[in-house]
């Protein structure tokens, strides 16, 4: 009907809200259930009803309306801070999936004096927590030149701020086998420290902080390099880490020369040479080019495949290094089930040096069918094996 009437869909706010508040003790499940219905149910049937007239004419503005409640938890409100909490969630992903169709979705966490709030608030402070202190954040992130888009605002009496998730630097137990109760407790307070903190905005920048973590390419604190220590694009390592990549990878004292890949005190210390792509990896997966590309084709992080990998090395990797990597985007390939897409990498020692080339072919499950082609002549060609016998086998 407001669509028949106005011809244009431009922006939906959801602000529907009841209170059934009790303690989780005396909630039924009625209360429980009621609660859901009109906060989160409500906000997912409605932006369901307006979101094909938002991707027809290719705008559109969503705003969720959570609480304080759902973000620090609040007593007697078990059902309300879930449906709240829950709100923002949805908020989120619909961030993501409206983004090529220049629908924005935010959502704002307000403290105004109404109905639902005067018998919680002193009457001094009720006073002062007027919507119109609310009503112009709601108006600006509905405008069509704010460019905010999945973002969290609290707005009262005034004040206005934005909220990030916060994450601790955290501790990985490599390998995960000593990962036990006891390596737990003797390691919580590392698990808990807040002192070099990150505040990932998106599952792609977790899921790249967790692979850095795990493969070892997390920045250290101090790096023995004049670069500033804010570059993504470096990766430091020493022979501790080269020692334990060869350990990864199987290398054991049964081989010849085994030693000089895991003793340090080794005169012929030697790294090997795949170890490559774990220095590349740092600086692919916390670029730009992989990211706008996962984020243009609506791919999925956590269904992100390593298809392929080329690895051309111009010298020996030293025992320790801070070495700088430089990615380009080869080409885009629509394969039906997926998506292909080929990052090209150089890097660089200290001196400016080139130290290797490496080509990543990285494979998105199910972000094909986009009407891309197939195939492509750009990038690396792989020399063919030469028809004669091997100058080894390895079993």
């Amino acid at each position: 009907m407001l669509y028949a009437a106005f011809f244009s869909l431009d922006i939906l706010i959801n602000n529907a809200g009841i209170l059934r508040d009790k303690s989780f003790t005396n909630i039924s499940v009625e209360d429980w259930d009621l609660i859901h219905r009109v906060h989160l149910r409500g906000s997912f049937i409605v932006t369901k009803a307006a979101w094909p007239y938002f991707r027809r004419q290719n705008y559109g503005r969503v705003i969720m309306t959570a609480s304080g409640a759902g973000i620090y938890g609040n007593f007697g409100q078990s059902n309300y801070s879930a449906a709240k909490l829950g709100a923002l969630g949805l908020c989120n992903t619909l961030a993501i999936e409206g983004k090529k169709y220049n629908i924005h979705c935010n959502t704002i966490v307000p403290i105004a004096a109404s109905r639902l709030t005067q018998d919680i608030l002193p009457p001094d402070i009720f006073d002062q927590l007027k919507p119109s202190c609310v009503s112009p954040v709601v108006a600006w992130l509905c405008h069509e030149s704010c460019e905010d888009n999945g973002g969290v605002y609290e707005a009262a009496g005034g004040w206005v701020g934005k909220y990030q998730w916060q994450r601790s630097a955290g501790k990985a137990f490599i390998p995960p086998e000593t990962l036990t109760v006891e390596a737990v407790r003797d390691n919580w307070p590392t698990i808990t420290d807040m002192t070099d903190s990150n505040t990932p905005s998106s599952l792609q920048e977790q899921t790249v902080a967790l692979m850095e973590s795990l493969s070892g390419t997390s920045k250290p604190k101090a790096r023995p390099s004049k670069v500033s220590h804010d570059d993504p694009d470096m990766f430091c390592y020493d022979q501790d880490k080269a020692i334990l990549y060869a350990l990864a990878v199987g290398m054991s004292t049964k081989e010849p020369s085994a030693l000089d890949f895991l003793y340090e005190n080794s005169d012929d210390f030697k790294i090997l040479p795949t170890f490559g792509t774990i220095a590349g990896m740092n600086s692919l997966f916390s670029s730009d080019v992989l990211r706008e590309q996962i984020e243009k084709l609506n791919g999925d992080p956590t269904r992100l495949l390593h298809g392929e990998q080329y690895l051309e090395l111009y010298q020996p990797f030293p025992p320790s290094a801070a070495l700088t990597s430089k990615c380009r985007l080869v080409d885009v390939l629509d394969k039906g089930s997926g998506a292909v897409v080929i990052v090209e990498e150089d890097t660089f020692n200290e001196n400016n040096q080139l130290v290797m080339h490496s080509e990543w072919t990285i494979f998105l499950v199910g972000a094909g069918n986009f009407g891309g082609k197939r195939s492509t002549d750009k990038g690396k060609k792989v020399q063919s094996p030469p028809n004669r016998k091997p100058d080894a086998v390895v079993e």
